[in-house]
């Protein structure tokens, strides 16, 4: 394994844990979009010391970029105000389930089309095998009988 799909793959444990954390933490105030405000401010003083330590020059060239790709950091708030209102409700399992099943789908079009500048990659019969196998695998994990 490359540290590359290392890294990827704490990032997606880590998903499940931020949904919990950030649900419990917007139950315990009584305030879902409070708690994805504070979750905010956390990420941006990180982002901050990862930008300071691997040096800031890149803002430089912010002026100028495609406004559709700043369209990220509302896909990121409404995945956090979402999961926080959801996940209490509804389930972690439950509520990650469906986003995994969003990012199966959405990453295959991605790469499917080369959309957003990605590398593309065909959908071929296996990779649609495959696919449909996680999310078979996925759903056998949320609709299983409970024991």
């Amino acid at each position: 394994m490359t540290h590359h799909a290392a890294i990827m793959l704490a990032a997606g444990f880590g998903i499940p844990v931020l949904a919990a954390l950030n649900a419990r933490l917007g139950a315990n105030i009584g305030g879902p979009a409070a708690a994805a405000f504070v979750l905010f401010v956390v990420a941006l003083a990180c982002a901050a010391v990862a930008m300071v330590l691997t040096g800031p020059g890149a803002l430089t060239r912010l002026p100028g970029q495609p406004l559709h790709l700043f369209g990220a950091g509302a896909l990121i708030a409404f995945y956090v105000l979402s999961i926080t209102w959801i996940a209490p409700v509804f389930g972690v399992g439950n509520a990650v389930f469906f986003v995994l099943m969003g990012q199966l789908a959405s990453a295959a079009l991605i790469d499917q089309f080369g959309l957003f500048g990605a590398r593309q990659v065909a959908l071929s019969p296996l990779r649609v095998g495959g696919l449909a196998m996680m999310a078979v695998g996925l759903a056998a994990t949320q609709f299983a009988p409970r024991e």
